[in-house]
């Protein structure tokens, strides 16, 4: 049983869920679903039941799958069966859309363009939430204009970009997880708000009113709400079919969070060397990479290193090897040139040879292909990129990270810019 919170006042309402304040958490609210599905701004309106559950279920497993990649969202907690508790946050009114594929309303407001065009990168589209002129389309120079100011933070050039480029790479992330489940994330539409502490986080909800999804990139096979706008005349036969759509959607997103399929292996060629090694696995564990390590010489334990190949080799889990060695490098180029994974050279540099000693792990004789880096975090993320090609967790961390990056920079620029 959740933790019994007593639910203050309604403080807003909108077709498809109820916002509560939280007496005792000021900077919580409680975001409770509608078993009510609606369309083309309440144009069509009905009553589902068991969708207030469906959709929290839904919404609840896509942010708890977005804040373990690192984007930040603001759902606190699950709370009862259609319910969250949220950080409290005053919402922008854009709707943030980002598309793969040209269908629905793009196609009518772009005369000439064909169903189906891929667009690289995702099509990024804002629109002002306005129900009475159907949800306007608004240009960045619209939003700037506006100068929404929402907890002390005015909505500039630098804040919608900030917005633009997270819709993009939360798109990015999902589209990859959908697509490791042979479904095709074809567009969605997402909502920022501000904390308390003025930060701009991923708000609102994701659930199935939020995407469209075509199992098998198939059309025909759509289990979103476009069912329910494409029906003639509701039924209750049609809303239920719309329900178990919603329902199997629900139940393949806790697919998401797969265990991860590769590893890293440190083979260091000295216990001295844990140190370093130590700062290898830490970094692989925050994307996700299960790490390994072992101790042995290429150069005084020849046979052991190669017993120690041919096992990891052999359990066919797909492994990079990231090898640390000093002085004479020969652990990276051996095992380059006795197993068929990726090999990385990471030596420990130390500032008395260290310019003579990189060169073991730089030049090599022909047919070896180790790649070679200095820190631990490079060795790291390279380990990370290299599995991120066939998972989708690790490919998810890897892009939050790059957005984090991005945005610390928009942020450190923006901050010299006003001293």
């Amino acid at each position: 049983m959740p933790e019994e919170l007593k639910i203050g006042q309604k403080t807003n309402e909108g077709k498809t869920k109820v916002v509560h304040d939280i007496e005792g958490h000021p900077e919580w609210a409680l975001i409770k679903s509608k078993d009510r599905i609606t369309a083309g701004n309440n144009a069509r309106s009905n009553e589902m039941e068991g969708k207030a559950a469906i959709s929290n279920k839904t919404t609840s497993l896509v942010f708890e799958y977005l804040n373990k990649a690192g984007v930040r969202t603001h759902l606190v907690k699950l709370y009862g069966e259609d319910s969250f508790v949220a950080e409290k946050c005053q919402m922008i009114p854009i709707e943030w859309v980002s598309r793969r594929i040209a269908t629905g309303s793009f196609i009518k407001r772009n005369t000439g363009v064909q169903e189906g065009y891929r667009f690289s990168p995702p099509k990024m589209e804002t629109f002002f939430k306005d129900d009475a002129n159907n949800d306007p389309q608004w240009s960045m120079e619209q939003i700037v204009a506006t100068k929404f100011n929402f907890n002390g933070t005015l909505i500039g050039p630098d804040e919608y970009a900030i917005m633009a480029k997270s819709t993009v790479a939360i798109f990015e992330i999902l589209e990859k997880a959908w697509a490791s489940l042979n479904v095709a994330l074809i567009d969605m539409k997402i909502e920022f708000g501000v904390n308390a502490k003025g930060e701009i986080v991923l708000a609102d909800v994701i659930d199935s009113d939020s995407w469209r999804l075509w199992p098998s990139g198939d059309k025909r096979l759509m289990v979103d709400k476009q069912v329910y706008r494409d029906m003639k005349d509701v039924t209750n036969e049609g809303l239920e079919t719309v329900k178990k759509n919603f329902q199997w959607v629900a139940s393949k997103i806790q697919e998401f969070n797969q265990k991860p399929v590769g590893r890293a292996v440190v083979l260091m060629g000295s216990a001295t060397d844990l140190d370093h090694c130590q700062q290898i696995q830490k970094a692989c564990q925050s994307y996700g990479v299960p790490c390994e390590m072992r101790v042995t010489s290429a150069h005084k334990g020849t046979d052991t290193t190669m017993q120690i190949l041919y096992d990891y080799e052999a359990a066919g889990i797909p492994t990079v090897f990231i090898a640390v060695a000093g002085r004479s490098n020969g652990l990276g180029p051996v095992t380059s040139g006795n197993v068929c994974w990726p090999v990385i050279n990471c030596p420990p540099v130390k500032p008395d040879w260290g310019r003579e000693d990189v060169w073991s792990s730089l030049r090599l004789p022909s047919g070896l292909g180790c790649a070679t880096v200095l820190s631990p975090e490079a060795a790291a993320q390279h380990a990370a990129q290299i599995l991120a090609m066939t998972d989708h967790v690790i490919w998810a961390r890897q892009r939050a990270t790059q957005l984090k990056n991005w945005i610390g920079l928009i942020h450190s620029d923006k901050k010299v810019r006003n001293a």
